[in-house]
């Protein structure tokens, strides 16, 4: 039972996210050349994780991120079965947050697919794959190291929420911002068309990023331990 509740959380969470994150991308626009639509983005999705932190983060450490529970499975904080069931519910709760945002804003609305931005003049896949890479290495060596101390516990969600706000006022422009293969996959399969066709970017990037940041944080804490 007790299993079953932190899947459970994992699922709301997930469905929380998508539906308040991608659905301010989808309500005002989530485009570099309308800032307001662009900051209230980015503080959306920061803003769901601070909430869910503080709400279910005691139940499943409220990882909603398959990137996160790879980094926490990495680091021995979460067994193999866990794993599976962490990243199975997370995509459920992402594709019920699809359905709500269908419901809500019509089966065509995009549903804050993430896709290689037009305004970014350099764009391309691979150049995509690394920002990808990049922002989910600072976003989960954020969670890795605020989540190692428990004194931390009372600063733990503010801090993990600034930070994704931090990583999509960069990213927004460039791919949109995935840090999250749950975020992505199931608007992606929602949306259709060009979105399916970079969908690999958006779960290959986070994925090496996180498993890149908890490799590097426990190279650190070896370090210090020394």
């Amino acid at each position: 039972m007790e299993r079953f509740k932190k899947y459970l959380a994992e699922f709301i969470g997930t469905c929380v996210l998508v539906t308040f994150g991608c659905g301010t991308a989808v309500a005002v626009g989530c485009s570099s050349e309308i800032g307001c639509g662009y900051i209230l983005t980015a503080l959306a999705f920061g803003l769901v994780i601070v909430a869910m932190a503080y709400s279910i983060g005691n139940i499943s450490g409220c990882h909603v991120n398959p990137a996160v529970s790879l980094a926490m499975l990495i680091r021995g904080q979460l067994s193999v079965t866990d794993f599976i069931g962490y990243v199975v519910a997370q995509c459920a709760g992402s594709a019920l947050g699809c359905v709500i945002l269908g419901i809500v804003f019509g089966f065509d609305c995009g549903f804050g697919a993430n896709q290689v931005q037009s305004t970014w003049e350099n764009g391309s896949v691979g150049g995509a794959l690394f920002v990808e890479i990049v922002l989910t290495f600072v976003f989960v060596l954020a969670i890795v190291g605020v989540t190692s101390k428990t004194e931390n516990t009372a600063v733990t969600g503010i801090v993990i929420g600034l930070t994704l706000t931090l990583v999509h006022i960069l990213g927004i422009a460039l791919t949109g911002t995935s840090v999250n293969p749950a975020r992505s996959l199931m608007p992606a399969i929602f949306a259709g068309g060009d979105a399916l066709s970079q969908l690999w970017v958006f779960i290959v990037g986070p994925l090496v990023g996180g498993a890149l940041a908890a490799l590097v944080y426990m190279f650190l804490e070896h370090k210090k331990a020394k």
